[in-house]
């Protein structure tokens, strides 16, 4: 009787090695991507390319004095 419940145990423990080797070689998960922070990025972007075009412009008008 004991050896029949070892015998299934170390079945049962090598099954369970089988699925943790398996998920081990498996590459990890990539997260989602984010829509709401690549839409932030974006309008982030955006009021950047602004900015920069105004200072440009201010820029050049004081070149010209």
């Amino acid at each position: 009787m004991g050896d029949r419940r070892t015998e299934a145990a170390l079945g049962r423990i090598e099954r369970a090695l089988g699925r943790v080797e398996a998920a081990a070689s498996r590459p990890a998960p990539q997260p989602a991507p984010d829509a709401g922070l690549r839409e932030a990025h974006e309008a982030l972007r955006g009021k950047v390319e602004t900015a920069i075009r105004q200072i440009d412009q201010l820029l050049i008008s004081a070149e010209r004095g």
